[in-house]
Order: C-alpha cells, then sequence, then structure tokens
C-alpha cells in the first residue's frame, strides 16, 4: 500500500495535476497550520529521482503558504526555463517535495554558511541567486556560492552579499 503523502505534498501534486488536465487552479479547502503561514516556498518536481521543475519565492508573495504553493507548483510544471512544461502522461511519473523557508539573514562571513544546513541567497546588485540547502552534490561553501552566482549571472570577481535561510522540506 502506499504511503498518504503529507498535505503539503499532496496540495503540490494535486494542483499540477489539475493545472495540466483540466486547466484549473485548485483553491485550498483545509489549511493545516503550517499552510496558513506566511513564508517563501520552492516546490520541487523529479521525474525518477531527475529534477523536472523548481520554480519558488524567496519570501511571501502570497497571503498564506498554501497560495504559494499553488503558484509555485503550477509555475514548477510550467514555467522552469530549465525544462520543457510537463505533460499530462508524465504525471504518473513524478515525485514532488516542497520546501517552506525561514525568513533569510544577512551573513558577514562565509563561515557562517553550511550547505547541509543554510540555503543560500548570494546578491549584487539587482542580481540574486538563490540555491536550497542539502542539496546532492553540493557539499562545499565555495560550490554553493559558485552555483549561486552563476544561476544569477554574478561574475565570480564581483562583490557580493550572502543571506542564508533554512528550510522545513516536506517530501
Amino acid at each position: 500500500m502506499k504511503e498518504e503523502l503529507n498535505p503539503i505534498v499532496k496540495l503540490a501534486k494535486e494542483t499540477v495535476e489539475s493545472y495540466l488536465r483540466y486547466g484549473t487552479i485548485l483553491q485550498p479547502k483545509e489549511l493545516s497550520p503550517e499552510m496558513k503561514k506566511r513564508a517563501g516556498v520552492f516546490v520541487s518536481i523529479h521525474k525518477y529521482g531527475v529534477l523536472r521543475g523548481c520554480i519558488g519565492t524567496f519570501e511571501p508573495t502570497k497571503n498564506n503558504v498554501a497560495e504559494e504553493i499553488i503558484a509555485n507548483a503550477i509555475s514548477s510544471a510550467t514555467r522552469d526555463p530549465r525544462f520543457p512544461s510537463i505533460a499530462e502522461a508524465e504525471l504518473s511519473e513524478l515525485e514532488y517535495s516542497v520546501d517552506i523557508l525561514t525568513k533569510p539573514e544577512a551573513v558577514e562571513d562565509a563561515n557562517q554558511l553550511n550547505p547541509k544546513e543554510y540555503g543560500l541567497i548570494v546578491e549584487s546588485g539587482s542580481k540574486k541567486g538563490l540555491l536550497l540547502p542539502d542539496l546532492d552534490g553540493i557539499d562545499t561553501i565555495e560550490r554553493q556560492i559558485e552555483i549561486c552566482r552563476l544561476k544569477a549571472g554574478i561574475s565570480p570577481s564581483a562583490p557580493i552579499k550572502l543571506y542564508r535561510f533554512q528550510v522545513k522540506r516536506f517530501k
């Protein structure tokens, strides 16, 4: 028997399925205490263990976490520029995870970072790059900063500001 999905992950999954099958955007019915809060949220979609879409918000843009999940689940499935939109035929092959972010805090020194514990935002002028914590293959602070710079188009020599955050990950 298949394990019951956490309500947060279930909302992301049902949102993508409803949107791709019927073109409808779910309206959340019952909100768990976690869904009533306001926070940045990332929705990651994997197919056979390989990333298929990941979009999120650094800080809250909606009324609550449930609305963030719905908006970001649709964007992950259809608007991640790294991938073609997910097709309805793929729905049974997908796995979802949802990260709820703490408020980013400025970091004075890279030694205050830990890629397993903290996500990272690198900022230079108007450019920002974000990387979630505890990702496979990202084991050093230097690699985490390098990837954030690449994602944001920030040159290796440009001065940067660092912000860290933690996540509560639901799978």
